[in-house]
């Protein structure tokens, strides 16, 4: 199953970035498909946030994103990155 498609997956994605961000907010506040980074994220993520998660993903599931490039384009959204997290 791809990772867009598993609600349990993206609440788990949810709950990480809400964690590692300290972020006051529950998963509902996050839309799967929602602007994680810059001005049009209704969260407002900054480059010290992506790091944080994208090392938390590294331990939680062995993933490894060392360019801040790709480190964007996969965490575009929730969806996007339950797509990285799980492509099929």
């Amino acid at each position: 199953m791809k990772g867009s498609s598993d609600k349990k997956l993206k609440d788990e994605l949810k709950q990480l970035i809400i964690d590692e961000c300290d972020l006051d907010i529950g998963i509902d506040d996050i839309g799967d498909d929602d602007v994680l980074f810059g001005s049009d994220s209704p969260i407002g993520l900054d480059s010290v946030d992506a790091l944080q998660i994208s090392i938390a993903v590294q331990d939680k599931y062995g993933l490894v994103i060392t360019d801040s490039k790709t480190l964007r384009k996969v965490m575009k959204s929730i969806n996007t990155f339950a797509d990285f997290v799980r492509p099929e």
